[in-house]
């Protein structure tokens, strides 16, 4: 039998700031960028009740582990569940099995910062933001930490939701953050855009992203999620996460190549591993404009779960299970 260990999302919810998964992520995609492997998610649609199982996975050999997420949404209880398996990248060995809910924001907003860092420009001071959800909580505790801002503006549909996401960041960050009646005013003068939705129409204008904006785009994990206008993804350096996942599920990058403003594979300028790893120089100028489009990957994911492992075996957490090797339990008999 082999020894792994489960840990719950109480077990690791403590065990890491955000800059602590900046560092992680940032590592793991600079490894994709010099080769590891990672593949976009699968998605499998149920009918009735509706629901979506998902899958995505990545090895990253330096770090030593590798993994994914397999997590379902909706279904019968209308929720979801987050599962990630973790194995040593040079045994295959099992390493833990963690439930991956309360690092997710922290996971997903660190590769919005990591790219906030490699393509923003280093004298952003302004930050908008667009959602006010768990996700968009992840965003900005990350992003935070690789720009000093000095302003930040929130804006969601529910004026209470804003408010209340605003209050609690004006206390936590060095920033004025301030709650504001529209997407138009959250961008006036904005450096740095973040969207954090589920929408399927776009959350802001073409017209108001200024020349030298970085705009991270978060909900893109479907066709028919489409948080940015085409025609700003047509003219932007445009950096998704992995460049296989562009044409796959990203929504606005699709809608662009609906719209005939960009041929399907054409567009992109690189995915965020090949701009860590310095192989593609990001932004080129201060009146570029830049676009990462984040939808969710194993890599990430691999690289956090990796790091709450460590810490939480050195700090004694979590619960032994056992788990047989083929060589044992797959006999036949």
């Amino acid at each position: 039998m082999t020894d792994a260990l489960f840990l719950s999302s109480s077990a690791v919810d403590d065990l890491a700031a955000p800059a602590d998964y900046v560092a992680a992520v940032r590592d793991a995609y600079r490894q994709v960028g010099e080769g590891a492997p990672a593949e976009p998610r699968t998605k499998l649609f149920n009918r009735e009740p509706p629901g979506m199982f998902t899958t995505y996975a990545a090895v990253l050999p330096e770090t030593g582990a590798m993994g994914g997420y397999a997590y379902s949404a909706g279904f019968g209880a209308g929720d979801a569940w987050f599962m990630t398996p973790l194995f040593d990248a040079e045994s295959g060995a099992p390493l833990a099995l963690l439930d991956g809910a309360s690092m997710n924001p922290f996971k997903t907003g660190a590769a919005g910062a990591v790219a906030v860092d490699a393509l923003a420009r280093e004298d952003a001071t302004e930050l908008a933001v667009i959602g006010s959800g768990a996700q968009a909580r992840g965003q900005v505790a990350t992003t935070a930490t690789v720009r000093e801002f000095e302003a930040v503006r929130v804006f969601s549909p529910t004026p209470e939701n804003r408010e209340a996401f605003a209050a609690d960041f004006d206390e936590r960050l060095a920033a004025d953050v301030a709650a504001v009646e529209s997407a138009s005013a959250a961008l006036d003068g904005a450096d740095v855009v973040i969207t954090a939705t589920t929408a399927s129409e776009p959350v802001i204008a073409d017209g108001d992203v200024e020349p030298g904006t970085h705009v991270t785009a978060m909900g893109q994990y479907d066709p028919a999620k489409n948080e940015l206008p085409p025609e700003l993804v047509a003219r932007a350096t445009y950096v998704p996460d992995l460049r296989a996942r562009a044409a796959q599920d990203a929504g606005s990058y699709l809608a662009a190549v609906e719209a005939g403003l960009i041929e399907e594979g054409e567009g992109i300028a690189a995915d965020l591993g090949a701009v860590v790893a310095g192989d593609h120089p990001g932004r080129t100028s201060d009146d570029e404009v830049t676009v990462f489009d984040s939808g969710g990957t194993g890599v990430e994911t691999v690289a956090a779960a990796h790091m709450l492992y460590e810490r939480a075996s050195e700090a004694g957490r979590g619960q032994t299970i056992d788990l047989a090797p083929a060589s044992d339990a797959l006999t036949g008999e």
